[in-house]
């Protein structure tokens, strides 16, 4: 079976020598929607980074078919894999919605024709297709949220990697974003301390404690391991 995401022996270490990332192998398959979990400093935003190149350690990743160390291949990964950050004025910073979501396919040199298509698609994705006018800094937290989903949307990737998608959202916000991530069809790693959603949202979860992967189990098994989520920091939810 063709893996989306191959992380074989990844280590990745700072500047002053400490192992960040330590030994780190997992596959995400085709269409899984997987959790990363994990207490602060863990490692799951540095493993994230390195599903698109954006930080580079040693050992193996590849990513819809591609090694990710090798340059040639990071404009194609980075269609390929939608990373979404857990602030989403990270990711939004073009003048309106409309041009924030276009901005990758711009980016990719599509037709105009195109380019609007496929920010009509993301926007109608997200619930936020009346929005394409407005300023994205006048928005809500939740709506950014949305809209920056919507930012990877429009370049059709693979795979949608997110950092905290929960972080900092209201009831309601909250549940429209579970919502919206249970809708879409693409492979998903999500990381996360919002061990409700991971419950409800994602029947596979990684574990990582100190750099290291220390689980790898369906999320029911692993929810109910009361002692294993305490000693890695982790509440029942």
């Amino acid at each position: 079976m063709h893996h989306t995401i191959q992380v074989h022996n990844l280590v990745f270490k700072y500047p002053d020598g400490t192992r960040a990332l330590d030994d780190v192998s997992f596959t995400i398959a085709p269409g899984e929607k997987v959790a990363l979990v994990g207490p602060n400093g863990a490692g799951k935003s540095t493993l994230i980074l390195h599903l698109n190149g954006i930080l580079r350690g040693e050992g193996q990743v590849r990513v819809a078919g591609m090694e990710v160390g090798a340059n040639a291949n990071l404009p194609k990964i980075r269609a390929a894999v939608g990373l979404v950050f857990q602030d989403p004025d990270d990711q939004l910073f073009s003048p309106t919605v409309f041009d924030d979501v276009a901005f990758g396919p711009l980016y990719q040199g599509l037709p105009e024709k195109e380019v609007r298509a496929r920010v009509a698609a993301a926007l109608a994705a997200v619930h936020m297709q009346d929005y394409a006018a407005r300023v994205s800094h006048h928005l809500s937290v939740g709506q950014k949220k949305r809209i920056a989903i919507a930012t990877t949307l429009s370049m059709e990737p693979e795979i949608l990697v997110l950092d905290e998608p929960t972080a900092g959202l209201d009831p309601r916000a909250r549940r429209d974003v579970i919502k919206l991530l249970r809708e879409l069809p693409q492979t998903m790693l999500i990381a996360t301390h919002d061990l409700r959603m991971v419950a409800e949202l994602l029947p596979r979860t990684l574990v990582m404690d100190q750099g290291r992967v220390v689980a790898d189990r369906a999320t029911p098994a692993l929810l109910d391991d009361e002692a294993f989520l305490l000693a890695h920091g982790l509440e029942k939810p």
